[in-house]
């Protein structure tokens, strides 16, 4: 709930000019050589609460309607062919609904029943109500009967918490029975990043940093851990005062800025550092007063109307955070904010492809790349299981409420009563003249892998013990044939869909 917080390796090469877009170019591009030290621009924006399988679930089925090859992707498995690379086509994912003999208001829970099954759907609305990823609920997603991880994950919850989201809110949101979790968008809805995800680099084994929502994901985002956090910070807390990124960085004399979107907060339009401090996700750490109270660092918060200018006149840092433009509406979470001006995914995605536009068309292209993905799933479903990662500091949840999952004597440390699973799968595209083209990794990662990125790259150490493990992310980029030194034509994101907020029908 936005409301609530401040906001296998398959390398594949071009055949034929008609197997697959974007391939024209390739014959044609200029040849280089180098590794990582070839990038010096690195630019990272994570957009709002969508699942893997919620955005990118038919990425094989646009592959095959557009004359795209084929290859292993882990996509909703219906969409997938009956031939050919794993994994192969299934049946679509249905998981246990509500007992429709004790509907909303009869029943002011979600009383799980095995024979009623929710099964994954195509959204005909591009806006959706929210629901919750919060700690407890992103571990009843886990298992309705396990959640604190003892067993295998069953991944069978999630319609169960979006009904329970919806009839405990006040008042109520209109999808009680928790459809809405199962729902999918396909490339008529998202044209954009399907042309870019199949054109330049993605995973199916991206995952975010922990089961929880916004503000935990967010910390690992900057300084790979919460420290133990489990909710957000409230008074009497105090920011966290553990090292962040852009910390490092400055110690190390490299340069960076955190880019952000003033539309709709209570900044001028020609916004302070000292307003602007208070819709980046760098206020929760003690670095944050550092940068604000600093002349010289201060200069670091910019809006986002500077991006622009950056990447045209040769001024964009080494490493840029672009942060989600939440107050305007334009993050993509689903909706949280007054019912009359729905918050629309397609007018999220064109506002993204705005950004990644005046990139690939500026002077900074050639040396940049822009890692782009989605802080947490957003409590949508996914079929795939959140991994096994290390726990960044040792540090267990250490502000659970009573009757949090994971409070009773003797389960911290067991299962995902621990900082040592990752949240689950969240959308990735790299975008990078030095990206690969038609590129699918498998490798598991968290987006900590984007802490690593930037940690291999211009040589400053790992923040915990979960950045560090994380491989580098050099298998997304071709450093010799340089594939996208010309970028591709994407599409104009279609924003005709149609919104409302009317409870979903499978």
């Amino acid at each position: 709930m936005k409301s609530q917080h401040a906001f296998g390796l398959a390398v594949f090469f071009c055949l034929s000019s008609l197997t697959l877009i974007g391939c024209q170019g390739l014959r044609s591009q200029s040849q280089g050589t180098g590794n990582l030290q070839s990038l010096n621009h690195i630019i990272f924006l994570a957009q709002e609460n969508r699942s893997f399988d919620h955005y990118f679930g038919t990425m094989r089925q646009y592959w095959a309607q557009n004359g795209i090859a084929d290859r292993s992707f882990d996509g909703l498995p219906q969409f997938n062919p009956a031939t050919g690379a794993a994994p192969l086509q299934g049946p679509a994912p249905a998981i246990p609904g509500c007992d429709p003999t004790q509907p909303y208001p009869q029943s002011t829970v979600c009383v799980p029943d095995s024979s009623n099954l929710v099964s994954s759907f195509h959204f005909t609305s591009v806006c959706q109500e929210e629901q919750s990823p919060f700690w407890n609920e992103s571990h009843v997603d886990w298992d309705l009967n396990d959640p604190i991880g003892t067993s295998p994950a069953a991944l069978n919850g999630f319609v169960v918490t979006a009904a329970d989201d919806a009839r405990q809110q006040s008042p109520a949101l209109m999808d009680t029975n928790g459809i809405r979790a199962m729902g999918y968008f396909d490339a008529s809805d998202l044209n954009y990043y399907y042309f870019m995800a199949s054109n330049f680099a993605t995973s199916d084994r991206w995952f975010s940093p922990t089961m929880n929502r916004t503000q935990a994901n967010r910390m690992y985002l900057m300084a790979a851990t919460s420290a133990g956090h489990v909710h957000p910070l409230a008074p009497p807390e105090t920011p966290l005062a553990v090292p962040t990124i852009f910390e490092n960085l400055q110690n190390a004399g490299v340069t960076w800025k955190i880019y952000v979107n003033p539309e709709g907060t209570s900044c001028p339009s020609n916004p302070t550092p000292a307003c602007l401090i208070n819709y980046t996700y760098i206020n929760q750490f003690t670095y944050g007063q550092t940068i604000v109270n600093s002349p010289t660092l201060s200069q670091n918060l910019v809006p986002i109307s500077q991006f622009t200018t950056d990447v045209q006149n040769g001024t964009l840092p080494q490493v840029a955070l672009i942060e989600p433009a939440s107050n305007a509406g334009l993050d993509e979470h689903p909706n949280d904010v007054d019912n009359s001006s729905p918050i629309n995914v397609q007018a999220g995605a064109n506002y993204a492809a705005g950004l990644i536009n005046s990139l690939m068309s500026s002077p900074s292209w050639k040396d940049s790349a822009m890692i782009f993905t989605y802080d947490e799933a957003g409590g949508f479903y996914d079929h795939v299981s959140p991994q096994l990662m290390p726990s960044p500091d040792g540090i267990q949840p250490m502000d659970l409420q009573p009757g949090d999952i994971c409070d009773a004597p003797g389960q911290l440390g067991t299962g995902t009563c621990d900082f040592t699973y990752t949240g689950y799968r969240v959308p990735l595209i790299v975008i990078s003249p030095f990206a690969k083209q038609n590129y699918v990794s498998h490798t598991v990662f968290d987006y900590t892998a984007i802490l690593k990125l930037i940690e291999t790259r211009f040589n400053v150490p790992a923040l915990t013990r979960r950045d560090a493990a994380q491989a580098d992310m050099s298998e997304f980029f071709d450093f010799v044939k340089v594939p996208w030194a010309t970028p591709p034509n994407p599409p104009a994101q279609a924003t005709n869909g149609q919104c409302s907020l009317a409870p979903p029908v499978p």
